[in-house]
């Protein structure tokens, strides 16, 4: 299949003025931005940079981000699943996951988040694709915003319900592995038959082991 990306933008109010939320951007636009130092929930701020560029050109890669002026303070990637990961057994082409959210601790309650995944959504392509996300405890930031672990699980889950995100039940082990981990799942307009019941296969892997 071919993946076609549609560039969307939208302006958020927040309390230091507004935020420019866009994508998908190009790895040229996307060099061109500053990246804040604070972005450092997966690698060093520069790393995490240069990780995104990469990215970007990916025939199936996505990214989002919140902007202040030229100074990126949140983004959201999608791509193809992790060779080593269960979701990309089978190779679909209409299957991508959204890998990475991160919006900096200034922001956080604003509607940086929610706002990331509406304008991903925005693009008319993402009803070709399933889109999904593995969400572990262990990646978030529960010191941060001093929330315990089913607190965050709740505000990470209404943030994906917003993008049309919904929980989807797994027999995975690494998600399997804590009661707060997820699979959220959003199956695009488009999608066939087929495809939905690969997936499924993808689901449930172990049904047959028991």
């Amino acid at each position: 299949m071919e993946h076609h990306k549609t560039y969307n933008a939208m302006e958020l109010k927040v309390r230091s003025g507004s935020l420019i939320i866009e994508g998908p951007i190009t790895a040229h636009q996307l060099k061109n931005l500053e990246f804040h130092e604070d972005l450092v929930a997966f690698r060093p701020a520069v790393q995490q940079h240069e990780a995104l560029v990469g990215i970007a050109d990916l025939p199936e890669g996505r990214i989002i981000v919140a902007r202040e002026h030229n100074l990126v303070v949140g983004y959201v990637t999608y791509l193809f699943p992790d060779p080593l990961e269960r979701w990309s057994q089978g190779n679909m082409k209409n299957l991508i996951e959204l890998g990475a959210i991160e919006v900096i601790p200034k922001f956080r309650g604003s509607g940086v988040g929610k706002g990331l995944l509406k304008v991903s959504m925005m693009d008319d392509a993402m009803e070709d694709y399933i889109i999904i996300t593995t969400e572990y405890y262990w990646h978030w930031d529960l010191k941060g915003t001093g929330l315990d672990v089913w607190e965050y699980r709740k505000v990470m889950e209404k943030m994906m319900n917003s993008g049309g995100l919904e929980w989807y039940a797994t027999d995975d082990p690494e998600i399997s592995s804590h009661p707060a981990n997820c699979l959220m799942v959003k199956i695009g307009k488009r999608v066939d038959t087929d495809s939905i019941q690969q997936f499924d296969g993808l689901r449930f892997m172990n049904r047959w082991m028991y």
